[in-house]
């Protein structure tokens, strides 16, 4: 693996349909994008249903039949994928990780493809790492995230997902954005200064949800 790969990656799939969004075939200055619905044009959609073919769904994840999505997401995107885990006695806290998404040769992602599912869509995506903590390399990420799930949004967000998970109370365990890029509210500096993500933890706590 050479370039955004050299580090590894994580393999994303969707057990049956997924957005055909997720393809890349959308442009954003001539590079892969996924498109806020407006600015969509017909060209793109029509790169979209080309990049894409469909495949009846397995019956052991979709009982009730269907459809599923195949396709590979095109290299090069800035993403963010991210979750939210609900843990007993703490209730919401977010991880994210910021990186790009690649383009494997085709026989290695076929091997890896029929190790799997063929009839699902795929994104390659590389986090990323910063030689430390959770951080260090992708197994880490990988290790450290809540489950095999995510959602994907296009571009580095991953500041600002921290900053309305502050608004919400909701605290942040688990990122690679750059302090310089992060906004909480200045209240969070009284709850300590020196461990960010513990003063997270306990600013959230201390004012209480605002959601629900």
């Amino acid at each position: 693996l050479q370039a955004d790969a050299a580090g590894g990656l994580l393999h994303l799939i969707n057990s049956g349909p997924a957005a055909l969004d997720g393809t890349g075939q959308q442009q954003i200055d001539g590079q892969p994008a996924m498109k806020p619905w407006w600015e969509i044009n017909d060209q793109e959609v029509q790169a979209c249903l080309k990049a894409t073919t469909w495949h009846p769904s397995i019956t052991e994840y979709f009982p009730g039949g269907g459809w599923s999505t195949r396709y590979r997401t095109l290299g090069g995107m800035p993403a963010t994928i991210a979750r939210v885990n609900l843990v007993q006695g703490l209730g919401p806290a977010l991880q994210l990780a910021e990186g790009v998404t690649v383009e494997l040769p085709d026989k290695a992602h076929d091997i890896l493809d029929q190790r799997t599912n063929p009839t699902w869509p795929t994104t390659w995506f590389a986090p990323r790492t910063t030689g430390s903590g959770v951080f260090h390399d992708t197994y880490s990420v990988m290790n450290n995230w809540g489950a095999n799930h995510c959602v994907m949004s296009c571009g580095h967000i991953g500041a600002d997902l921290i900053s309305l998970a502050a608004m919400l109370r909701i605290p942040v365990y688990m990122h690679n954005v750059e302090s310089a890029e992060i906004f909480r509210p200045s209240a969070w500096t009284a709850f300590g200064t020196a461990d960010a993500e513990a003063a997270d933890f306990r600013a959230c706590g201390n004012y209480g949800p605002l959601y629900g």
